[in-house]
């Protein structure tokens, strides 16, 4: 898996303004949860689609990032959480154990 680092909330927005149909996926991730590192473990052991940009936010050196996140996509914060943006918009949202790649995939297809 390749993931882009999101650290800025300048590529947050990026991400909302891009209208070329590219999908984002954004990973929330908590390095104190074992939830959250099953779930990126998970994600890892996957083959990652070449036509979705993953997103990896580190919420404890970037909280901000997700804050703005839950208020721009109109998302409730959780950890882990994946949420898939198309044309600006979050049209999957995933959290917890229910975060696996299949069904990325086949939401995406």
């Amino acid at each position: 898996m390749n993931w882009i680092a999101l650290t800025s909330i300048e590529q947050l927005h990026a991400i909302k303004n891009d209208n070329t149909g590219k999908i984002a996926a954004i990973f929330k991730h908590s390095t104190r949860c074992s939830i959250s590192t099953m779930a990126l473990a998970r994600l890892e052991r996957s083959v990652a689609p070449d036509t979705i940009d993953f997103y990896f936010l580190d919420l404890l050196q970037y909280r901000s990032i997700s804050n703005e996140i839950a208020t721009i996509f109109q998302e409730e914060h959780a950890s882990p959480q994946i949420l898939l943006i198309k044309n600006g918009s979050c049209f999957y949202n995933e959290t917890h154990g229910s975060i696996n790649m299949e069904e990325i995939i086949n939401i995406t297809n």
